[in-house]
């Protein structure tokens, strides 16, 4: 049977399971990154596994969300990274070393091979023939270890590409067009395949930024074909070794096809507060811009940065715009100065930031109260620019260059100058000086672990039945960036107590406060939810925390993939209502009774739920592997790995 290219990477890494559609599958995984928002606490709780060897390939702690260091929690995070990873036969990539995603790409992609990341943008290097999924950081902890990554067998969506793109289109278009045509949900357990003679003639990097950005659709992981464009790229990297042929077999059937003409993709727009509110720019040009950020692991690769030097060269923003320009990579920002693209950012009056995430997620350059920020990131979720009341629209470099030097929204070909053709250098400079392999004798490695570093609270294994208030009652479309903020809060990453404190703390100040009295009187919090609650990033705290506050179950319309899975990882039943009315008779202050739950967890897929604030009951649909029902019976994955482990 002719096979697509998802099927065969995955038929390749198969070691549970049946590759059927909806089925529940394990996977082996090649390689691992963490990053160190995502990274201290999942070291941890590999710590508490008992740190076997890494049975990995290749894993990577990498150094790039947070890195002011404003006090010690930073800094003790970073040095705690470098000196574990130094122990524990882990590679690990220094800060100023650059964005996770952009350097894996960069030095360690390798086609056919399968990527686990601790973020949601580990997609990105499927630009390069890999199958790399985003997740929480207990479930990479767990595949360092050697045990598979479970994930239901996807749907493959193929997107058939047609065409060229037109001068001042670029691969960020591309995605935006597909999400207006998609949205940001209802596409859980699909992965997309692009396919088609549009997608030869885009680079890597051009499909890494496609790749990268597919995670806001809610599919596990997107990919392209590894084919002589990719062979280029890791030739150009010094690594063709990393390079082998890949593509579906002629005749593949994809389960839902798309076509989409690059001739017809013209400069498009996210607006607030989703990267699925998309319009094209002309339909919303004019609007007043008061800053400009380009940059963040979807747009700094070095085609983007010579791009946008390019445009700007003997130009200047406006004076009223700020501007800001980060390279993805220590690399990229050796390679512009080098070429002197460097100095025409800095000649248009662009301030440049370091290699790293910064703006993307609050961690730098927050706009004023108020503002238009015209970002080339991926997400633009109310508040993740450390604004709450700033509006961020989405783009591609090309549009952010033009909004900067008109100080309106803008589509660059109504700038009435030539679109530049970018050429990168025959050869780079490639220095992995600020990547650490681990130490030759690890036995003698001090770990560093600062009085930030608390390791993961115990769990109690899942009652037979829970009763107690609903904490919360939120609508549609939670991030969890609306659950765990990210920004300045992070310097408590690895402190869950601490961190604990600031859950929902955008949407109810005194939501932590209500459910740590409610469990310290011995009774669980619910939380219920809309449509797709818990999309956005992999970080696991947004399950880790409402936890460690006595949380027990979410009961929504509909969950979203990595935050469903980081509910069971931590024992927090994940509940979708069987009847989407009902969730409209449920509200805050309700008090809930769920009995039987042991067998129901064990045996059914279904669980009854008495509300006995209002006198009613309704049914509610568990959506769980085998293996998952023995987490959550557990209460668990690090209670459930105790147990085998005792067994």
């Amino acid at each position: 049977m002719a096979r697509t290219l998802v099927y065969k990477i995955l038929e390749d890494h198969l070691v549970e399971g049946d590759l059927a559609a909806g089925e529940p599958i394990g996977i082996r995984i090649d390689q691992t990154l963490t990053q160190d928002i995502t990274g201290t606490m999942a070291m941890m709780e590999y710590e508490a596994m008992g740190a076997p060897p890494p049975a990995t390939d290749l894993s990577v702690n990498y150094v790039d969300h947070n890195m002011m260091q404003l006090g010690v929690e930073n800094a003790d995070d970073h040095e705690f990274l470098r000196t574990f990873s130094a122990a524990h036969g882990m590679v690990f990539s220094k800060p100023g070393n650059g964005i996770c995603h952009q350097v894996h790409l960069e030095r360690f992609s390798a086609a056919g091979k399968t990527l686990l990341g601790a973020d949601s943008h580990t997609p990105m290097c499927g630009g390069a023939g890999m199958i790399a999924i985003g997740a929480g950081g207990l479930d990479v902890a767990c595949a360092i270890g050697g045990m598979p990554f479970h994930l239901t067998c996807p749907k493959v969506l193929g997107v058939r590409l047609a065409g060229r793109l037109r001068p001042f289109a670029g691969a960020k278009d591309v995605i935006l067009k597909l999400l207006s045509l998609l949205s940001t949900k209802g596409n859980v357990g699909w992965m997309v395949e692009y396919t088609g003679p549009g997608a030869g003639t885009l680079s890597a990097p051009q499909r890494a930024t496609i790749t990268n950005m597919g995670a806001e659709l809610g599919v596990t992981s997107s990919v392209f074909a590894s084919d002589q464009v990719t062979r280029r790229f890791l030739a150009w990297q010094g690594r063709e070794d990393a390079w082998r042929p890949l593509k579906a077999d002629r005749g593949a059937a994809y389960d839902r096809t798309i076509e989409i003409d690059l001739a017809r993709v013209e400069p498009m727009v996210a607006c607030p507060h989703s990267p699925g509110n998309v319009r094209t720019v002309r339909q919303i040009a004019g609007l007043t811009v008061n800053q400009v950020c380009i940059g963040s692991c979807t747009n700094s690769s070095l085609r983007d940065l010579l791009t946008v030097a390019a445009m700007l060269r003997g130009r200047r923003a406006r004076p009223e715009v700020g501007l800001v320009v980060a390279p993805g990579s220590r690399q990229v920002l050796r390679t512009i100065a080098r070429t002197g693209a460097l100095e025409d950012l800095i000649a248009a009056g662009a301030r440049i930031d370091e290699a790293a995430c910064g703006f993307c997620i609050g961690a730098a350059q927050a706009p004023r109260t108020g503002a238009v920020s015209v970002r080339t990131s991926n997400r633009n979720f109310e508040g993740r620019s450390g604004t709450k009341s700033a509006q961020v629209y989405l783009t591609s470099p090309e549009t952010a260059v033009a909004c900067a030097l008109t100080g309106r929204l803008t589509d660059p070909r109504d700038l009435g100058i030539p679109c530049p053709e970018v050429r990168g250098p025959r050869r780079l400079v490639i220095d992995d000086s600020m990547i650490l392999a681990p130490s030759a004798a690890p036995a003698e490695v001090e770990v560093f672990r600062g009085p930030n570093l608390v390791g993961p609270p115990p769990l109690e294994a899942l009652p037979d039945r829970l009763a107690g208030p609903v904490a919360l009652a939120v609508g549609d479309k939670i991030t969890t960036d609306h659950i765990m903020p990210a920004g300045k809060l992070t310097i408590y990453r690895s402190n869950v107590p601490k961190y604990a404190e600031y859950v929902f703390c955008r949407v109810d100040g005194r939501f932590a406060s209500r459910c740590a009295e409610t469990r310290d009187a011995g009774k669980a919090n619910f939380i219920v939810g809309g449509e797709s609650y818990g999309q956005g990033s992999s970080r696991e705290h947004a399950a880790l925390c409402p936890r460690f506050l006595g949380v027990r179950a979410v009961i929504a319309k509909s969950i979203e993939r990595i935050h469903h899975a980081n509910l069971v990882n931590f024992g927090i039943l994940p509940l979708v209502f069987a009847d989407t009315a009902d969730a409209e008779s449920v509200g805050q202050g309700d008090e809930l009774d769920l009995a039987d739950l042991r067998t129901a967890v064990a045996e059914r897929d279904t669980v009854t739920v008495r509300n006995v604030t209002r006198g009613a009951e309704f049914e509610t649909r568990l959506n769980l592997s085998p293996r998952q029902r023995k987490i959550l019976l557990a209460g668990g994955v690090l209670n459930l790995a105790g147990a085998d482990a005792k067994g």
